[in-house]
């Protein structure tokens, strides 16, 4: 049995509850953190992947981005709390932006 690691989900509504535009910003934010494998494929990064909750396009980012790119993990921190997007923890309660 494999321990499932600790993830939070950006939603793609902001706290009020409205659609967050533009609409693919989920699968930009994984690109942007995507490598290319040796057979030359783009290869998302295992700590974030793009996911669909109740019909809504949401971000699952995996904890651990914290550890292996603190900055990055702050930068993607600081976009979702500038654009007021709503958070959730792995039991799907709304939180603040983790710091």
């Amino acid at each position: 049995m494999t321990k499932k690691h600790k993830e939070i989900i950006i939603q793609s509504l902001t706290r009020e509850g409205k659609p967050f535009r533009p609409s693919d910003w989920v699968d930009r934010m994984c690109s942007s953190y995507a490598t290319f494998g040796e057979d030359r494929k783009l290869r998302y990064s295992p700590y974030l992947k793009p996911e669909m909750m109740n019909g809504v396009r949401c971000l699952a980012v995996d904890m651990r981005l914290k550890t292996s790119s603190p900055e990055g993990f702050e930068e993607l921190m600081q976009f979702a709390n500038e654009n007021q997007l709503n958070i959730l923890d792995a039991e799907g309660n709304s939180i603040a932006t983790p710091a």
